[in-house]
């Protein structure tokens, strides 16, 4: 989009342009920068360098992964991360694209140690008779091992897991586990370069419902190896959120250090993640203490990773054609129940975000203000967000020939199925942080200056102000003008004085070695003055020179994807865009919150590069190319 558009509902886009005659006047460049040294790089407070990991990756150490042949230990999956080539599970040689910068293992604190025991078949393994099922299906390995995971996280869920193998707090092998996986994020974490954060997930699964968190610390493991890992399992540990809480609390009072827990993709909990009633407490009305409890200790939310994406859901968002993205809407879990609409705005982060709203009007505080973050929940120690490398969700789905098409999971009494390409490659975590450690990194995260990708390294930047003009998209200095007169992405617009409606300021650059640029959308929520929950998607920047219809509709970009070869090409799209875009519905008496999608043009899914490479004809309702994208954390309007 070359040229400055006014739109039939009134948005003003300012579109990026590096010709002369759409630069800043002279006087106007002349008038921000007196004053000021004259290195326009001094002195700079804000972060200036976005780091793209991944806090979500499971290990041989966690019973799921290693029963289903999962054999990369937490120094293996470092390696990885940090641009190495290793061995993958099954033989196969694999690398990334390049390097995270920062990562965190995560493995399952629930049954932590057990699954070394099971595949060694020690003696108090072998004296329980599902000990000893786990142990010959674990060692066959292929199908049959991840059948077996399946199974063992089925009976998980549904309380039955015999006690012999519910490992917890005070099993020599749990301490020794947790032991290793803090000494191995010790060992590779180098600041600067790499960083490791320690942390573990809290696997609550109440009757198939997914309400899992990373629990990540801001700490070194002189404080992280004063404590064992929460689990989900009474009299020990427990699966409601609260008890979390609280043993939080209590780790920060004890050692002065730092936590917090990142609810997992919502969509397989059956609207128990985002619920507006205690699930735990004969579903009472949440109140004040819970609201401020969980958004003290769960400033974030993961919103995309292999299994589907969780922004929102086509039944939630009619209107946003781009809402059906990577959807997972069968059931919960582990499929012991059919999902119904009723249950999808628990499970979505941006009916979240609207209840969000509705509680603090109602509570005087709002527990789901959460900045988003994507993530790989990956169980092959192989977090592997390309396309063109994906490495799948669990062992037996490496690469090889019918992975698309095999049957993953299935409830035959329900009806229902899983298919293996319905998992979606993994998402990344991008921090806008000043330096790359551990103590940056997590405070970026818990001031929710952070945004999700579905894989992508997409750049982005988002800012709320009051006086922001057209010109200011097209500076490069764009970030100091951010900061200086305006609040990033993850923080709260104050009302202004006289202004008529908030302006943001979001600039968007492609990944470099990515897909080049369809849009840029600004997602408002809001409630009205009935006190309803509502949402509108604008379209704020664009490439192409396309003009919006009489509907407001902005024409698809097209595509370059040849399904014959698995490539495409950047000749249509624009490397970057960026805009200015003032609120026309703003309404100063209404809570709202605002945050930015960026779209990519379509590009091959893994499942095109995998028909291209094992010679397969995959059934025509398989997805073959996909728009990756990025969703910032938002910015939060608060009336006086």
């Amino acid at each position: 989009m070359r040229t400055a558009l006014r739109l039939a509902f009134v948005v003003f886009v300012a579109p990026l342009s590096l010709s002369a005659q759409d630069a800043p006047p002279p006087e106007r460049i002349a008038e921000v920068s007196r004053g000021r040294p004259y290195s326009p790089y001094a002195n700079r407070p804000f972060p200036t360098t976005v780091f793209f990991g991944d806090v979500h990756v499971h290990t041989a150490l966690s019973a799921d992964a290693g029963g289903g042949g999962t054999r990369l230990g937490p120094r293996e999956v470092y390696r990885f991360a940090r641009g190495e080539e290793v061995t993958s599970n099954t033989g196969q040689p694999v690398r990334l694209r390049q390097p995270f910068d920062f990562l965190a293992v995560a493995d399952h604190s629930d049954g932590m140690g057990m699954v070394a025991d099971v595949i060694a078949g020690t003696p108090n393994i072998m004296a329980d008779e599902y000990g000893r099922e786990l142990n010959a299906a674990f060692n066959a390995g292929g199908d049959e091992a991840g059948q077996a995971a399946f199974g063992m996280i089925a009976r998980f869920a549904q309380g039955t897991l015999p006690e012999a193998l519910n490992y917890q707090p005070g099993n020599p092998a749990f301490g020794t586990t947790w032991e290793r996986i803090v000494q191995a994020a010790e060992e590779f974490n180098d600041p600067g370069t790499f960083t490791t954060l320690i942390g573990f997930e809290w696997t609550s699964l109440v009757a198939g419902n997914n309400l899992h968190r990373v629990v990540l610390f801001r700490d070194n493991a002189d404080r992280a190896l004063q404590v064992l890992p929460y689990t989900t399992s009474p009299p020990i540990g427990s699966p409601n959120p609260r008890d979390l809480w609280r043993w939080m609390e209590s780790y920060e009072e004890a050692t002065n250090g730092r936590l917090m827990a990142i609810p997992h993709n919502g969509n397989l909990s059956n609207g128990w993640m985002f619920s507006l009633v205690d699930d735990f407490n004969d579903d009472a009305p949440l109140d004040a203490a819970y609201a401020q409890s969980r958004i003290r200790w769960e400033p974030l939310a993961e919103v995309t990773q292999p299994k589907g994406d969780g922004e929102t859901h086509p039944f939630l968002s009619p209107d946003d054609g781009f809402a059906d993205f990577e959807t997972w809407d069968t059931g919960n879990l582990d499929l012991s129940e059919a999902k119904t609409d009723e249950m999808l705005p628990g499970d979505y982060a941006r009916s979240a975000l609207k209840r969000g709203l509705l509680l603090e009007e109602q509570l005087g505080v709002n527990p789901f203000k959460f900045g988003m973050i994507g993530s790989s929940d990956i169980h092959t120690g192989l977090p592997t967000p390309s396309e063109d490398n994906f490495f799948g969700k669990i062992t037996p789905d490496e690469p090889k020939p019918g992975r698309a098409t095999h049957l993953a999971k299935e409830n035959p009494e329900l009806g229902l199925e899983r298919y293996g390409w319905e998992y979606a490659t993994p998402g990344v975590v991008a921090v806008w942080a000043q330096e790359n450690s551990r103590t940056a990194i997590y405070d970026a995260m818990a001031r929710k200056e952070v945004y999700a990708t579905t894989g992508t390294r997409l750049r982005v930047r988002f800012f709320g102000g009051w006086d922001f003009t057209e010109e200011d998209a097209l500076r490069r200095d764009l970030a100091h003008q951010g900061y200086s007169r305006g609040v990033p992405m993850g923080g709260d617009l104050r009302p202004g004085n006289g202004a008529s409606g908030p302006s943001f300021l979001v600039y968007a650059l492609r990944d470099p070695m990515g897909a080049n640029l369809d849009r840029v959308q600004i997602v408002k929520g809001w409630l009205d003055e009935d006190g309803e929950m509502q949402e509108r998607v604008y379209d704020v920047a664009w490439s192409d020179d396309r003009v919006p219809g009489a509907d407001g509709v902005l024409p698809p970009v097209g595509s370059t994807v040849d399904l014959e070869t698995a490539s495409w090409t950047n000749t249509i799209g624009e490397s970057e865009l960026g805009a200015v875009w003032t609120d026309p519905d703003f309404d100063a008496d209404q809570r709202a919150f605002y945050y930015a999608r960026v779209i990519e043009i379509p590009t091959p899914r893994w499942t095109a590069y995998d028909a291209v490479r094992f010679g397969e004809d995959l059934p025509d309702d398989i997805p073959m190319t996909v728009q990756d994208r990025a969703y910032t954390s938002p910015i939060w309007y608060t009336p006086n």
